[in-house]
């Protein structure tokens, strides 16, 4: 069924707006009860927005990995990626290319690789470092002379961050012709976009996130450059009963998709390595006073505080629990490894510690990306550009290996490839989509920045110093 009036898409796309259960930030549990209804009513949206989905033909079989060089750690930065080389409007706007005719047909001989990300909201400046990170990514690969003869095009789409606007800029980014997906941040968002892309039979490389059900489902298109919460979890764990030696924690998520799952994890494994979790409860998002959740939870006597949510809620939780005197350790999973978390906080964000994969500032094989993106951007990365920089690689190495720009073969090659060699790490998808192997650190504020704390020794089971 082919439906080229895109204000129609939109129009249609009110059916989904008004399911109950997409409205607000929505928990994991309602994406677990009603599956069949949300694949329905995505589905309903792609069959007008998409537009026809893509004729892909089967995979090619028995071909060996291979990285291109221009997604390559060493890589220097291309000259497109210079000061004073413009990023694309859809960077700035949230606006995209012209809608092609359906999913699998490029436009104008590009390979529109689309990235869904919150580009508004209390997370926008997540969402922007996503988008530059694949900016980046396509730069030095077109400079290198792109892939298949073709350029590489990147499509933002503004998720918000929330189901209802997630699933509507996975309807746009079919609609628009992208023949992969690389982004994403908010677990709540990329549930419908997963069901769509899934739907239109689209890869989608996840750079943020970390729900474990996203690659649960048996979706053959849904990847991680990323870690998984009940990975998270454990780690965490370890780290408040093996290094800080903490008896009592109390923990708080704010009840997303992804802080409530990441709070499970955590409550699940601290209980398991005999810390008493002496308060378990979650606040709401986007208010502007949480001392009355400071102070219950203060009057537990947590040895531990542990916010599993989003930066902008623990910038204001920091500020508070200073201005109240309190004096337990605060912790923060990893969506508060961003720098808007110190500048929400101010000093009192001094001393905090956070669990994260690693960041740009401490990979030695990002320093050429760290470069390019202070020459583009005028600002220093946020924490995850540049798992989405290894998405876009990964994606265009996977068209590489696959000769076919084609969706489906796409999704195979990403299936079958073997190690990637990007400027996070080396690593490869297993069967479920998921990153391997796994790489958390532990990094604290000092003198108003990140700095890097501790990692674990996987071989010995030690707390060591990490680089940085």
């Amino acid at each position: 069924m082919h439906h080229p009036d895109s204000e129609s898409n939109l129009a249609v796309l009110s059916v989904i707006q008004s399911g109950q259960y997409l409205k607000g930030r929505v928990m994991r549990a309602r994406f677990a009860a009603r599956p069949a209804l949300l694949a329905a009513v995505v589905t309903i949206g792609l069959v007008v927005a998409a537009c026809g989905s893509s004729g892909s033909t089967a995979a090619p079989t028995g071909q060996t990995s291979q990285s291109p060089s221009a997604a390559a750690p060493s890589s220097a930065a291309p000259s497109s990626a210079a000061p004073g080389s413009a990023a694309p409007s859809s960077a700035a706007s949230g606006s995209s290319a012209p809608a092609s005719s359906g999913a699998g047909a490029p436009t104008g001989g590009d390979i529109l690789i689309g990235v869904p990300a919150p580009l508004s909201g209390s997370s926008a400046s997540a969402g922007e470092d996503i988008v530059n990170g694949a900016q980046l990514s396509a730069d030095a690969i077109n400079a290198a002379g792109g892939v298949l003869g073709k350029q590489i095009k990147i499509v933002s789409q503004d998720d918000a961050c929330t189901a209802q606007t997630g699933a509507q800029a996975a309807a746009k980014l079919v609609s628009q012709g992208v023949v992969a997906v690389a982004g994403g941040y908010c677990s709540t968002a990329a549930f419908p976009e997963l069901q769509a892309f899934h739907t239109a039979g689209i890869p989608f490389v996840m750079d943020a996130s970390t729900n474990p059900q996203l690659t649960e489902q048996g979706f053959p298109e849904a990847f991680r450059t990323i870690f998984r919460d009940d990975e998270q979890g454990p780690f965490v764990a370890k780290f408040i009963s093996g290094y800080l030696k903490a008896k009592t924690v109390a923990v708080v998520n704010d009840n997303t998709t992804y802080a409530k799952g990441l709070a499970d994890s955590t409550v699940s494994a601290l209980k398991a390595a005999g810390v008493n979790v002496v308060y378990n409860d979650a606040l709401t998002p986007g208010q502007s006073d949480y001392t009355s959740i400071l102070t219950k939870a203060g009057q537990s006597n947590p040895d531990v505080f542990y916010y599993s949510g989003y930066y902008a809620e623990f910038g204001l939780l920091l500020k508070q629990a200073k201005q109240l005197g309190l004096k337990f350790q605060m912790m923060g999973g990893d969506a508060n490894n961003d720098p808007t978390l110190i500048k929400t906080a101010g000093d009192a964000a001094e001393g905090v510690l956070v669990d994260t994969a690693p960041l740009a500032q401490f990979l030695s094989s990002a320093k050429g990306y760290v470069s390019a993106y202070q020459a583009k951007y005028n600002s220093t990365p946020g924490p995850y550009g540049t798992y989405n920089y290894d998405g876009v690689g990964a994606i265009a190495a996977a068209i590489k290996k696959a000769n076919s720009d084609k969706p489906a073969d796409i999704t195979a090659a990403l299936k079958s490839m073997g190690d990637y060699e990007g400027i996070t790490g080396t690593f490869h998808f297993n069967a479920k989509g998921d990153r391997e192997p796994v790489d958390y650190i532990i990094i604290t504020v000092k003198d108003g920045k990140f700095a890097a704390d501790l990692q674990l020794n996987a071989s010995t089971g030690a707390w060591e110093k990490a680089t940085g």
